[in-house]
């Protein structure tokens, strides 16, 4: 799906969001959703509805609540607190070209019966999407709270706040979560959604996918970022010479995508990225998405949280919770920070079709830690 140029003047910016559906629509869609539920059931009522303001900018998600009357209308009524996952409309600019909600219901609810990390109950899969106009699923809502990324954890917050104990204890349980993920046996044989064409091996595919998302993202539209092209080019030089054994890996792992009840995890979201591949993936992901957040903080002239989730801690615990040697990082890190670069260009994009930014004189300014991303390639980067 090619992007259409920003050319609308400044003062007719149009917000940036992943859903133009209105509260009143979304109401009346779900309500009537409920309504046609399975007979038995007493009419719902329908009510909270909101799309979180800090919820990210990739699939949507749909907070409601819905009680139903007593059988007689006059007993106890049953009431839920639940999410909706949908994926957005093509006019917000999608960040990713695909969004497979029922193979993301059926993941986490294999992952819910092999793995004991906290999951939101799961509660309806809609794959023909019905009133709400796209396929979505239902979970029971979460209570806690989550390390926020705008803005960033590291610039304010409770975590921030925290005593250096409260964040040990959060750090070990977050690794855990990847380790427990990571432990699920015969992963190629539970998630057959997941698994590469024709036998391919997992790792080139992950990296084949990602050269698709760069192309659709922004080459089609005649973009080039060198400095994405040059990391490409990198990880083919660098590649392992002998790669871990395939694992389910939970893709967006990091702790914003984590509830916590106190500094203990609650809840684990956001499996769209999920995919068969070495465990390395994931601790990259994990220890990359944190360092992105600290260099901005240190960007500012501010503290940030310089000694959580260093690498040489979670590598150490990692290892020492999964008995697993952690493989090839520089390699991952490095792959994680190129993946990221096609995220962050790809949002800056929908950024300049809104009318929020400007298109950069230099394309490599696509890339916010392009800085980074640098160091990494010349190997200077410099990792705790």
């Amino acid at each position: 799906m090619a992007v259409p140029p920003a050319e609308r003047p400044h003062s007719e910016k149009r917000k940036l969001t992943v859903s133009e559906r209105s509260v009143a629509m979304l109401t009346a869609a779900l309500q009537d959703w409920l309504d046609a539920r399975p007979a038995g059931q007493r009419r719902p009522t329908v009510s909270g509805v909101r799309v979180p303001g800090n919820g990210g900018l990739s699939s949507t998600s749909v907070l409601f609540e819905a009680c139903w009357p007593g059988e007689d209308g006059s007993g106890s009524a049953r009431r839920g607190a639940y999410v909706a996952r949908m994926a957005p409309e093509e006019s917000a600019v999608p960040v990713f070209p695909r969004y497979d909600l029922p193979a993301q219901f059926e993941v986490i609810s294999r992952v819910a019966a092999r793995c004991d990390i906290p999951l939101p109950a799961l509660r309806w899969n809609e794959p023909d999407g019905g009133a709400l106009g796209t396929p979505f699923f239902v979970m029971d809502q979460v209570d806690g709270r989550i390390p926020l990324d705008n803005p960033p954890y590291v610039f304010t917050g409770w975590l921030l706040e925290a005593t250096p104990e409260e964040r040990a204890v959060l750090q070990r349980a977050s690794v855990a979560v990847l380790v427990k993920v990571h432990a699920i046996p015969d992963a190629a044989a539970v998630f057959p959604m997941l698994r590469p064409p024709d036998g391919q091996d997992a790792l080139r595919h992950h990296v084949d996918q990602q050269r698709d998302y760069y192309r659709w993202a922004l080459a089609d539209d005649g973009i080039r970022v060198p400095i994405i092209e040059r990391s490409f080019d990198w990880l083919a030089e660098h590649w392992p010479h002998e790669p871990g054994p395939d694992v389910l890996t939970w893709g967006d792992a990091r702790i914003g995508n984590i509830i916590y009840r106190g500094f203990q995890p609650a809840g684990v979201l956001d499996w769209e990225m999920a995919a068969l591949g070495p465990r390395e993936l994931d601790v990259g992901w994990f220890l990359f998405l944190h360092r992105f957040f600290q260099d901005i903080a240190e960007v500012f002239e501010l503290k940030g949280l310089p000694d959580f989730l260093r690498r040489s801690d979670v590598e150490r615990c990692y290892q020492e919770l999964s008995g697993s040697s952690l493989r090839d990082m520089d390699f991952y890190l490095t792959y994680a920070a190129l993946r990221h670069a096609i995220v962050m260009s790809r949002i800056k994009r929908r950024m300049i079709h809104f009318g929020e930014d400007e298109v950069p004189a230099d394309p490599d300014d696509y890339v916010m830690h392009r800085a980074s991303l640098e160091k990494l390639l010349a190997g200077t980067y410099r990792w705790d």
